[in-house]
């Protein structure tokens, strides 16, 4: 069965030129070109991927993104005007997957949305529950507790705890969290890093034992009470 991408443009032929290029690939495109429109079929078709527009009528796309991570980890990959900085940084804090900047290369595009879905399907991990001193993780279930109270986390900001738990004690710097989060193929800056360091930093602010470290020039490391106590 082919995968289902929603394309999300008031422009009509930004919308066409998208379903031109991904139909030849063998996907079946849905197109809505508002941000109400896009939360309905976003809903009603399940897509497997949305392609996104940040400049929309009525509800922009910052706010679509932010609304359909309320319930939902689909990719999403964001289109934003050249020179936008402030939008994809925070729509990628937002739980965006990836963006591409219009004018874009039809090809390029279908390559992104190649590379978001293989990136998606990878199995996330062979060892189904990580715990440590309280903050549990169960990646099958993509659920996180911190002493059995639930902990509700963005796509990204899940992904990035994984990689901090499956290496405790272990410096990673920013670029290889790129790497393990974001893929190869990103092409975004270090500073999602941060701002997503930030996001789980807060939300989890229970987990007394276990935090992550700055390493000033380097990264980060999560430091469990244990390790700390041993230093």
């Amino acid at each position: 069965m082919p995968n289902t991408i929603l394309v999300v443009d008031d422009e009509k032929n930004i919308v066409q030129l998208a379903r031109l290029y991904l139909d030849k690939e063998g996907f079946q495109v849905e197109a809505a070109y508002d941000g109400e429109q896009a939360l309905e079929k976003a809903r009603a078709v399940r897509p497997d991927l949305i392609i996104l527009d940040l400049m929309l009528p009525g509800m922009d796309g910052l706010s679509v993104c932010k609304e359909l991570r309320k319930t939902s980890n689909v990719p999403i990959i964001i289109l934003t005007a050249r020179g936008d900085d402030v939008d994809r940084v925070v729509g990628l804090e937002l739980g965006a997957d990836d963006y591409v900047t219009k004018p874009f290369n039809p090809r390029e595009l279908v390559a992104r949305v190649k590379a978001v879905l293989r990136r998606s399907r990878q199995e996330t991990s062979d060892e189904p529950v990580i715990e440590a001193n309280g903050l549990v993780l169960d990646v099958a279930r993509r659920e996180v507790t911190v002493d059995g109270a639930p902990v509700t986390l963005r796509a990204k900001e899940f992904d990035l705890l994984t990689a901090f738990m499956r290496h405790p004690g272990i410096v990673l710097d920013r670029e290889r969290l790129l790497q393990i989060v974001w893929g190869s193929d990103y092409y975004g800056d270090t500073r999602t890093i941060d701002v997503h360091v930030a996001w789980l930093r807060e939300k989890l602010a229970a987990a007394q034992h276990v935090k992550i470290q700055t390493v000033w020039g380097v990264g980060y490391k999560l430091v469990v009470e244990s390790d700390a106590a041993q230093s």
